[in-house]
């Protein structure tokens, strides 16, 4: 009797000890998951080339100009909306002196094909060269930018070679 004591006096000091629940308990797992897009690659296919300019005569490249117009590739994800901008720079610098050429750019000087149009003499659309735009890759995931320009010479422009930098910069605007 002293023993079946001792083993319900030790049950209970357990069932204190460590109690057992009595409520049912259910638990569900769910993910957290994301998509991270590819990401943009821009590749320059073509340099904008004003060729020979005469002083006192502007030259002016068309963007539908193929092998003179400047060009950029741009790959990412399908349909991603993106934002467009192009640093233009007013001037192009000689190589061997201080001298500039004054370049201009219209508001319908650069397009782009993003597959949708007929590649450079048709392209989607145009673009302002001189502001951001938003626009969507193709359902290829690429897109093809184009730009033109007109170069302005001076009567008394220094003769020789001049160049500047155009950077197409685009970046996803997560739409």
């Amino acid at each position: 009797m002293k023993r079946i004591l001792g083993f319900i006096f030790l049950f209970c000091v357990i069932g204190v000890l460590n109690p057992v629940s009595t409520l049912a308990q259910e638990s569900g797992t769910i993910q957290a998951i994301a998509t991270v897009v590819s990401s943009l690659q821009v590749i320059g296919i073509n340099n904008l080339n004003f060729g020979t300019v005469t002083p006192g005569v502007n030259k002016s490249v068309n963007k539908a100009d193929a092998g003179f117009a400047g060009e950029w590739q741009v790959n990412g994800t399908p349909s991603a909306q993106m934002t467009v901008d192009i640093a233009i720079p007013p001037v192009l610098m000689h190589s061997d002196s201080s001298a500039t050429l004054i370049v201009t750019y219209t508001s319908t000087d650069a397009s782009y094909d993003d597959g949708t149009g007929g590649g450079q003499s048709n392209p989607s659309g145009t673009l302002d060269p001189n502001g951001q735009s938003i626009l969507n890759l193709g359902p290829g995931g690429t897109m093809n930018v184009w730009i033109g320009g007109t170069a302005q010479p001076t009567v008394a422009q220094t003769g020789g070679n001049y160049s500047a930098d155009v950077v197409l910069s685009v970046a996803y605007t997560g739409n």
